[in-house]
């Protein structure tokens, strides 16, 4: 999968994931597979997201990191958040996988 202007690779992601946060998490996977594990954030999966969007209207100028397992979700995710305009979304870039592969 390329790596386009819109994503963040798990290395850049790690190196701003530092306390206090400088963007909001948004995990689009299932609850499951949040709970499983998760990088914190909010928990908000693919398809609640698509129906719900008004929950996060308030988030529109944040900047925004869209996370899932593989980075498909998330992508299709940002997609549809910066259609409906949020100015400042980042996918992660092969996902929460990409991110555990660096950290081992």
């Amino acid at each position: 999968m390329e790596i386009k202007k819109t994503d963040i690779t798990a290395s850049e992601f790690k190196m701003l994931n530092i306390e206090p946060l400088p963007f909001k998490i948004i995990d689009v996977r299932e609850q499951i597979e949040f709970q499983t594990y998760n990088l914190g954030g909010e928990n908000i999966p693919l398809g609640v997201l698509l129906s719900n969007l008004e929950d996060i209207e308030d988030w529109k100028n944040e900047e925004l990191i869209v996370i899932c397992q593989h980075g498909l979700r998330s992508e299709t995710a940002r997609r549809f958040l910066t259609r409906n305009g949020f100015k400042n979304v980042r996918n992660l870039h092969g996902g929460i996988l990409a991110l555990r592969k660096l950290n081992n």
